[in-house]
């Protein structure tokens, strides 16, 4: 489901509106520097950065070996890491259009953990961390708010510059992915294999669409 969510989802609905979008449009994928093993917060957090084996066993739920403990972590910076990937590639196949990324930085007033936090978590994420976060905010680089990753988003997307291929930060500041996801090479091969994935899943039928069993 996270695979699907954060990669396929976004992968095959900006396939399908590239073409009708115009020149210069902007897209940006909202991604998270958890897919970098390398990266300091995530790895303190128990994320030991993207586990890709193959788009197949993604969609599997099957990751590279000796990846984090806890149930989840694989899964999400897999797929941030797939769609960080796409991006740039996308930048690259499609000059018409301007293709970008974020990593919208840590944001702990948006519920993380859902359902599996506990009710203390829940009572700190609604009433006591929207006041400490922006307190913390000038201290602490990842931190971030709903407000705050709304407003670079939008800065990106309304950017008339032409950047392209470029990975923000929480700050709206380029910064670099991990040493796998830079390389050309491993993002046509995610892409390629994405591609691939979603035309075996998805066959027309009679002019709707029903999924392959």
């Amino acid at each position: 489901m996270s695979f699907a969510t954060n990669h396929l989802g976004p992968f095959a609905l900006t396939e399908a509106l590239a073409p009708s979008l115009p020149n210069g449009a902007n897209v940006v994928f909202v991604v998270s520097a958890a897919e970098d093993p390398q990266r300091k917060p995530a790895h303190a957090a128990g994320f030991r950065g993207g586990r890709y084996i193959s788009a197949e066993a993604s969609a599997r739920g099957e990751w590279k070996p000796g990846g984090a403990k806890r149930p989840g972590f694989d899964a999400y910076a897999t797929s941030k890491q797939a769609s960080l990937a796409a991006a740039m590639a996308f930048a690259r196949e499609n000059p018409r259009l301007h293709f970008n990324a974020i990593e919208p930085g840590l944001n702990l007033t948006t519920g993380l953990g859902g359902a599996d936090a506990g009710a203390f978590v829940r009572f700190l994420q609604k009433f006591v961390m929207p006041v400490l976060v922006p307190l913390f905010m000038p201290f602490i680089k990842i931190l971030s708010t709903p407000k705050r990753a709304a407003g670079m988003i939008t800065q990106i997307l309304i950017d008339a510059r032409g950047h392209t291929g470029v990975y923000y930060d929480e700050g709206g500041r380029p910064m670099q992915g991990s040493t796998l996801v830079r390389d050309p090479k491993f993002q046509d091969h995610v892409v390629a294999e994405t591609r691939a994935l979603l035309a075996a899943s998805i066959v027309k039928v009679g002019g709707t669409y029903a999924r392959e069993r």
